[in-house]
């Protein structure tokens, strides 16, 4: 079969391998279209393990189902979660799941920029699901990054009404923002450097888009009726956008890291004034199969209309490109690969 093989973000090759062999409880998943995720181009944590197939951001059609696989069967349109949690440690049976060390052991073979992946057998238990007759491949494409928004807004507690300050407006930013919308967050600020995703929130819905390297709290401040943000959440790795989201939160208010920079890198937190002013300081990393069910019934839904952040289709041997876009943060969003089109 062909897969895109990384080696790094200008360097993506359309090579052959072995279509992958599947086992007992097993399915093989004919990849239809897979998106490229702004971790895909994360060159210093991806190029450490290169060569190899990246892609998890996957939608497709079962191909063959292995001896005991009965809740799937040939010709299911599915979606794949590529990481799963067992479901049962300490960490997942205190709502933990990201920490799981299974989760973060797990994968599917090879990746979804190929024609085919083989799913194991744990990730057939729990991470995969029937994509409903509503939801297209391509809609498919973003359930896991829309369940890790999911994820994030829930343990940050976002509630109706709260003012959101959302740091970047990549399509992590967008989905924030599109999310935060349909859970009724009160006035939605956001920012970015590029003129092209700044419109594109505006699009969206944002209430108010600044530019980056504009004064953030004071703008946020003349917006928000003298206050400072309920809730901000940083979806850019940029050090500044830390700092930004540090003195731009408001008295008990939270800051979510969505994002997260390069290793080696330290936050400098004020203590004394989180302290006085019972501010909250956490992450968001991954998601559930939990958060994935709901993101699925939120595209069906249509309340969360991501099809409009689709910017480009590309066949298998364009990948190298879609890398570029991505990497290069110009006038695209939503890059999907299609393995078995020539678009």
């Amino acid at each position: 079969m062909r897969v895109a093989m990384y080696y790094n973000n200008r360097d993506v090759r359309l090579e052959e391998m072995p279509k992958p062999a599947i086992g007992p409880g097993e399915i093989l998943v004919r990849v239809m279209a897979s998106g490229i995720c702004g971790s895909d181009v994360m060159e210093w944590y991806r190029i450490k393990k290169a060569p190899l197939v990246l892609g998890h951001e996957i939608a497709g059609e079962i191909a063959e189902a292995g001896e005991g696989v009965t809740r799937y069967g040939t010709g299911d349109r599915v979606f794949v979660s590529h990481h799963i949690p067992c479901n049962t440690c300490h960490y997942c049976l205190r709502g933990y799941h990201t920490a799981c060390e299974t989760l973060h052991t797990t994968n599917y073979d090879p990746g979804g920029f190929g024609e085919y992946v083989r799913i194991p057998q744990l990730n057939v238990d729990r991470g995969v699901f029937l994509l409903p007759d509503e939801l297209s491949f391509e809609d498919g494409v973003f359930i896991e990054p829309l369940a890790c928004v999911v994820r994030g807004q829930r343990v940050a507690n976002l509630q109706p009404g709260q003012s959101i300050l959302i740091l970047g407006s990549g399509i992590s930013g967008l989905l924030h923002l599109l999310l935060a919308r349909t859970l009724g967050a009160g006035r939605i600020v956001a920012t970015d450097i590029s003129e092209y995703r700044m419109n594109m929130a505006r699009q969206l819905g944002a209430s108010e888009v600044i530019h980056a390297r504009d004064d953030i709290p004071a703008r946020m401040r003349r917006i928000n009726d003298g206050r400072l943000a309920d809730l901000v959440i940083v979806c850019t790795g940029t050090p500044a956008a830390f700092d930004q989201a540090m003195k731009s939160v408001d008295r008990g208010g939270t800051v979510l890291c969505f994002a997260t920079t390069e290793p080696g890198v330290d936050l400098a937190v004020p203590i004394n004034e989180f302290w006085r002013n019972e501010i909250k300081l956490m992450p968001s990393y991954g998601n559930s199969p939990l958060d994935a069910m709901t993101a699925i019934e939120l595209i069906r839904s249509g309340r969360v209309p991501v099809g409009k952040m689709i910017t480009h289709r590309l066949p298998l041997k364009e990948t190298g490109l879609g890398f570029q876009l991505v990497a290069e943060g110009g006038e695209s969003m939503k890059v999907i690969v299609k393995p078995h089109e020539s678009v």
